[in-house]
């Protein structure tokens, strides 16, 4: 088949480095697999370019940008029209989307052709942008939102809070959409080196991988890390807007930590290959909508992850056999636990192999896409 996979959203660059990249490079992957052809239509392209995805067809309209924020918007808008036009124009047998604010692509292009529509949602994108940023056109952005809900054969949110935020943005209509929930995965056999790899560093490595923001938590893993009672250094590979005051804040506390700064994906699996323990820390509050990858790559290299007991991560790290799980914000409880891994390194290495099998028999891209696909092609 030839699958059109839209992303319209400005702030996901293709061949990026966040996770919402990640996402996006790893669907890719998973369409080639089932041995379809797959072209990008996006917003933004990106720098880091994986040898594998090189031969990747993209089309690239960006967003126009300048004017105020409501010009913004339109241009959202209108740039996810064009690329529908263009994917339309070059023929497509089913369109895949990850939806964006404003667009309406999947709506305009199955209403179009009739050919199947898979929408996948991964945040409350509205609720985000009035809290963290500027939303003008609230309504403009709930009716797209409604018309792309409505017009595909299936919509894939990655949590039950997602999930629920839909339907709520829909109200009754909701009924009559087909809503799953489809949490993120992994590819086990890009970290299979990673996994077959046998720490050797002292003190022994604990890593966090992540965007610097705030709602990663990674101020209370310095905190952790500042009163451990055994010796383990830890490792932050990833970059973003706290990067700065994280590195001071490491500082202030007597910390020797290594920034490893922002990667390409196919570089994560080496940066955590000699690490003993790997750390979700998120934060206590009411935002854990998300189905967080690190977590699934940290068991797919085969290290034990200690993580926060929030969201989803309770039902994907099992405490005493995959990982520990602590209270979130909870500095002494989140050292306590790794202290106890990097104690008991055999214990580590069992705990992180358990995992590494949990994931392969559960939660990769292959059976993420097989679950939102069921029932669309038919």
């Amino acid at each position: 088949m030839r699958i059109a996979y839209v992303c319209a959203d400005p702030g996901i660059p293709v061949f990026g480095t966040k996770g919402a990249s990640v996402h996006v490079q790893e669907l890719v992957r998973t369409w080639h697999r089932r041995g379809d052809q797959v072209t990008v239509y996006c917003t933004r392209l990106g720098e880091h370019v994986p040898a594998d995805l090189a031969g990747l067809p993209v089309v690239c309209d960006p967003v126009v940008k300048g004017g105020d924020a409501a010009d913004r918007e339109r241009g959202q808008a209108e740039a996810a029209a064009r690329l529908a036009k263009l994917a339309l124009a070059d023929g497509v047998d089913l369109v895949h989307e990850r939806y964006s604010l404003f667009s309406t692509a999947l709506a305009d292009m199955t209403a179009q052709s009739g050919v199947p529509g898979l929408l996948e949602v991964n945040a409350p994108l509205i609720d985000e942008q009035r809290t963290h940023r500027t939303l003008v056109d609230a309504a403009g952005a709930g009716a797209a939102l409604e018309r792309q809900v409505l017009a595909a054969r299936r919509v894939c949110c990655v949590s039950r809070e997602v999930a629920d935020w839909v339907g709520a943005t829909l109200g009754q209509q909701a009924e009559i959409a087909d809503i799953v929930v489809t949490p993120n995965g992994v590819d086990p056999e890009r970290f299979a080196a990673a996994a077959h790899t046998e720490p050797a560093l002292d003190p022994p490595v604990v890593v966090f991988v992540g965007t610097l923001k705030p709602w990663h938590g990674v101020e209370i893993l310095l905190d952790a890390a500042a009163i451990a009672r055994t010796r383990w250094r830890l490792r932050i590979v990833g970059d973003g807007p706290l990067a700065g005051s994280l590195r001071e804040r490491a500082g202030t506390l007597g910390l020797d930590v290594d920034f490893r700064g922002a990667v390409a994906p196919e570089a994560v699996p080496a940066h955590l290959a000699d690490c003993l323990v790997a750390v979700a820390p998120y934060p206590a509050d009411d935002n854990h909508y998300f189905s967080p990858l690190k977590v699934y790559e940290a068991a797919a290299a085969g290290l034990p992850v200690v993580a926060t007991a929030v969201g989803q991560i309770p039902g994907i790290v099992e405490h005493g056999r995959t990982g520990l799980l602590v209270p979130p914000s909870r500095p002494v409880e989140l050292a306590a636990a790794v202290d106890a891994l990097v104690a008991d390194p055999e214990r580590a290495r069992r705990l992180g192999r358990a995992g590494r099998d949990v994931v392969r028999r559960r939660h990769t891209w292959d059976q993420v896409l097989a679950a939102g696909l069921a029932g669309v092609l038919r």
